[in-house]
């Protein structure tokens, strides 16, 4: 933000001193986000038409505007001039707060965001615990949303997501907090420089999936959609919204689907970063669109698999979800996350700060050695985890066989 807050000095506005600049300079970055993210809905539900349409064999939408560009726009006006409805039991003040704290939730993510190099709403030193903290409003707002509405499917909507999100939770901070040992840091701007050799999807794979299943169960989308399972509940925790509250929700579920590509680009990706090529040398402008376009293609990469994963896969039961979350994820996790701090340890470089860190056993292997070993402890704990479902597997298969042979009849000779 250095580089906008000189541009506003450089205006030379009459009394207009460093700190007020500096003001102007995070309220500019605040109402470009604040605009252009819930914007991004307009071009999401478009491109996901298109992609699903696409692989169900279909055209999409095809009717208004060239290639159908101008649909969510009038979805956008339908939503507009339906009726605004509320319950007449319902807890209104919490009914009506919910729809705007699901989108505010997803938008906060942005503020910490490296877009470019220099270029982030605020560098805080605790990044990664921002992200996990304004997370859980979006749990909390679907979770008020359910219990203030006075309806039964909605409650239920709510208490699936109490169940299943607060499981995904627990995985998804478990990969949050091997990137920040591996990294050294929670800023998130550091995070980005600390992959300037090799990004962490390539040293740590296990860990970037463990990340992205969960996110994508924390963002509510298909197969992990049974917070608003409309073949059972009708539609969840928003049975009773209509208008643009719903669309408030439908904004929130986008731009939360956008936060998370994001941090799957800035944490594994290399955020901004190019292949072989340093962008922080080139000139200011130039370094700036080419980050921008870097980590676009990177988020939309993300996108595209979100979208991929609803056109394909199928909505599981809350049960098999709930297994796999807690039986299968959060162990897993958890033996990751004593894998990788062991690889750290060894290959720890020591510090001159003033709080000394005691150099590792390995430490003179430097980076190049640290990247090896960490792919290493990944595929060792997956080629495990594998060997170990496999066996538990044919073990319960084969218990199953001895249960069906005690029960049928044996045929007389």
């Amino acid at each position: 933000m250095d580089w906008l807050v000189d541009w506003i000095a450089s205006l030379q506005i009459p009394y207009l001193t460093e700190p007020e600049a500096r003001f102007l300079s995070h309220l500019i970055f605040a109402s470009i986000i604040a605009v252009a993210a819930p914007g991004m809905l307009i071009i999401l539900t478009w491109l996901e038409r298109k992609i699903i349409g696409r692989i169900q064999n279909r055209i999409g939408p095809n009717r208004a505007g060239p290639f159908g560009l101008f649909q969510a726009i009038a979805d956008m006006i339908k939503m507009f001039t339906k009726e605004d409805i509320t319950p007449a039991n319902a807890d209104r003040v919490v009914y009506n707060i919910a729809p705007g704290l699901a989108v505010i939730s997803s938008i906060l993510v942005f503020a910490v965001i490296p877009f470019v190099p220099g270029f982030i709403g605020a560098d805080l030193s605790v990044g990664i615990l921002y992200v996990v903290a304004v997370g859980g409003f979006g749990t909390l707002a679907i979770l008020m949303a359910g219990w203030s509405s006075n309806n039964k499917y909605a409650l239920l909507g709510a208490f699936r997501v109490v169940a299943m999100l607060l499981t995904y939770e627990i995985p998804m901070v478990m990969a949050l907090i091997i990137v920040t040992m591996v990294a050294g840091s929670m800023s998130m701007a550091q995070i980005v420089e600390a992959q300037s050799s090799m990004w962490y999807i390539f040293t740590m794979p296990l860990v970037f999936l463990i990340f992205f299943l969960a996110g994508v169960a924390e963002t509510g989308r298909s197969p992990f959609d049974l917070i608003e399972a409309e073949s059972e509940i009708i539609a969840g925790f928003h049975t009773e919204y209509s208008g643009i509250k719903f669309g408030m929700f439908m904004i929130g579920e986008y731009v939360h689907m956008l936060a998370l590509a994001f941090l799957s680009a800035v944490l594994f990706l290399g955020g901004w970063q190019i292949p072989f090529i340093d962008i922080t040398q080139f000139p200011g402008l130039v370094s700036a669109i080419l980050g921008f376009l870097s980590i676009s293609l990177k988020t939309f990469l993300f996108v595209f698999i979100m979208m991929w994963f609803r056109g394909t896969l199928p909505r599981f039961r809350i049960d098999h979800l709930q297994n796999i979350g807690w039986k299968f994820l959060v162990p897993l996790s958890l033996v990751l996350l004593v894998a990788v701090a062991f690889v750290v340890r060894l290959f720890a470089p020591g510090s001159s700060s003033a709080v000394p860190v005691v150099p590792g056993a390995l430490s003179a292997l430097g980076a190049p050695g640290e990247a090896v070993a960490l792919l290493a402890a990944n595929l060792l704990v997956l080629a495990g985890t594998v060997s170990f479902v496999s066996r538990m597997a044919r073990r319960s298969k084969n218990r199953q066989l001895r249960a069906v042979a005690a029960v049928e009849p044996v045929p007389a000779k």
